[in-house]
């Protein structure tokens, strides 16, 4: 059974040991995270593996089995792989090629586990285009921006606050700053602890931070998760603020895709399984698991296998436990039951017959609007759009929705998120549609006050039984796409051991406050409070 080593994309040591530092890797405060040693007998025969779901966290987890030689197969529903990264062509109404796909997403320099995956089949990460600048404005006016700031803390958020106007002097002087310095002292998994029973907008009030800061700034990045802050646990708000801000000196500059996902991200990397052996099978859902007869486990349909991995989407994985009985223990199935999805999200994108004003951002936050939620001009960075763009005169512009209502009409939700979207750039009023596509969806997980201590991790009670995506819970400073990609290295590493196997080696931003004084300052303040 042969072990392939990638340490020299990945910075990974085979025995799981400590390693030099990668390339990309450059915040020098930022961890290592070693695998736990090999534990089991290595089997006699290579083991089989079927990983159910071909998104980030199904397909991290197929590299990290592959790569130690584990024989694996991803069955993935749709008709290819990349879950809520997931992309398809579409004929437009003028005849053209165009591509569509679940909105945009940005790429943070700290998704260290991500772009590891990425980077087995594009080791310089050619296929991504940073976005130096993306503006915040407010409808009644107040506007930030992250460009020119500094990118290590807490320089970075004294800058912030000095130029920008959501942070006027006079409101300042409320802050609760024993309240604000508790965003300071994230220890993961410690500050679930402290705050996990709290709801974000209940800790910004505490907090008393200026309300144009609080609208623009920091309500922004709550619903990213796809909630609206009442419903988002505090915990989750600071490591947020940890991993993208105040715990991470890789900056806020993103990087995009600078071509459809499918073809910059996702066919490159199932080019890259292939080498390995892996085989995808797209258009082939996963209905049950049940014990098998010559291995562990049967998908009935697709064979068996020494070990599964539920690494679909939260719907799905519910779903597919809920149809196997004969899976884990009754505490546990009750456990992934119990995980809530979040409120529906749509992403709109526009094919226009006349440009955008040429000073938009290629990406715009907003906040202060009923459901638009963001503006993106794709032909700003995408060169399918940019070449779609030149070609007619026109522009593609795709906006987002998130944390709609529960049954809400698809239709009045296209019109309203239209009509913001004139708000804010009013040239659209004059553009025509030559076509629009519409994703209205709700399979992302809700991160609820109260969540964390219930939400499953990598393991079951089936060793081999493992879990893997966003709605994991890994006790890393991780959130997203980053939180997808490290539970499905976590959950690769759990298996491998279990067959004595070397495991890989996560990086990931500190896991608690950069700085002592400010901890020590925030736990003594919390001390007083109680006193």
């Amino acid at each position: 059974m042969a072990v392939r080593d990638h340490a020299h994309v990945r910075g990974h040591a085979p025995g799981g040991g400590t390693v030099s530092r990668p390339e990309h890797v450059r915040d020098r405060l930022a961890e290592e995270i070693p695998p736990a040693p090999p534990v089991g007998p290595r089997p006699p025969a290579t083991p089989e593996a079927a990983v159910v779901g071909g998104g980030i966290a199904g397909l991290a987890t197929a590299c990290g089995l592959a790569e130690r030689g584990v024989r694996v197969t991803v069955f993935e529903r749709e008709e290819s792989p990349g879950g809520r990264l997931r992309g398809w062509d579409t004929v437009l109404a003028d005849g053209s090629r165009g591509a569509m796909d679940r909105g945009f997403h940005a790429f943070f320099r700290q998704y260290y586990n991500l772009r590891g995956l990425l980077r087995r089949a594009d080791p310089g990460l050619s296929s991504l285009v940073p976005l130096k600048d993306y503006p915040l404005v407010h409808r009644d006016g107040p506007r930030d921006r992250f460009s020119g700031l500094p990118a290590t803390p807490p320089w970075n958020a004294a800058a912030l606050a000095a130029a920008s106007p959501s942070f006027p002097l006079r409101d300042l002087a409320r802050v609760n700053v024993p309240a604000a310095l508790q965003l300071l002292d994230v220890d993961v998994p410690g500050v679930y602890e402290r705050l996990d029973h709290v709801n974000a907008r209940d800790m910004l009030e505490a907090i008393r931070f200026p309300p144009t800061a609080r609208h623009l700034a920091f309500e922004v990045f709550t619903r990213s998760f796809f909630a609206a802050p009442e419903r988002l646990s505090a915990a989750e708000l600071a490591v947020m603020f940890h991993l993208y801000f105040l715990g991470s000196s890789e900056g806020l500059v993103f990087d995009v895709p600078r071509s459809p996902f499918s073809e910059s991200l996702w066919e490159p990397l199932v080019r890259h399984l292939a080498g390995l052996d892996v085989k995808v099978r797209t258009t082939t859902p996963v209905e049950r698991v049940e014990p098998g007869t010559g291995r562990r486990f049967s998908l009935p349909g697709h064979g068996e296998f020494d070990a599964v991995v539920l690494a679909a989407d939260l719907p799905g994985a519910r779903a597919l436990v809920a149809a196997s009985p004969a899976l884990g223990d009754a505490a546990w199935r009750a456990r992934v039951s119990r995980l809530e999805s979040a409120p529906p999200f749509l992403v709109s994108r526009y094919w226009l017959d006349r440009p955008v004003r040429a000073h938009r951002p290629a990406f715009l936050g907003t906040a202060g609007y009923p459901t638009l939620d963001n503006v993106s001009v794709l032909e700003r960075y995408d060169d399918r759009a940019r070449e779609w763009a030149g070609r007619t005169r026109g522009s593609v512009v795709e906006l987002h929705a998130y944390a709609l209502s529960e049954g809400c009409d698809p239709d009045r939700e296209r019109e309203r998120l239209w009509e913001q979207a004139v708000a804010v750039y009013p040239e659209l009023a004059t553009a025509g549609v030559v076509d629009s596509r519409h994703e209205l969806r709700a399979d992302c997980p809700l991160f609820a006050p109260g969540s964390h201590r219930d939400r499953p991790g990598t393991a079951t009670p089936d060793p081999f039984l493992v879990l893997a995506g966003d709605h994991v819970r890994t006790d890393l400073p991780v959130a997203l796409m980053e939180r997808a990609a490290a539970s499905g290295l976590l959950a690769a590493n759990a298996l491998l051991s279990r067959w004595g196997l070397p495991g890989h080696t996560l990086w990931t931003v500190p896991r608690r406050g950069r700085l002592a004084p400010a901890r020590a300052l925030a736990r003594w303040s919390r001390t007083a409070t109680r006193q």
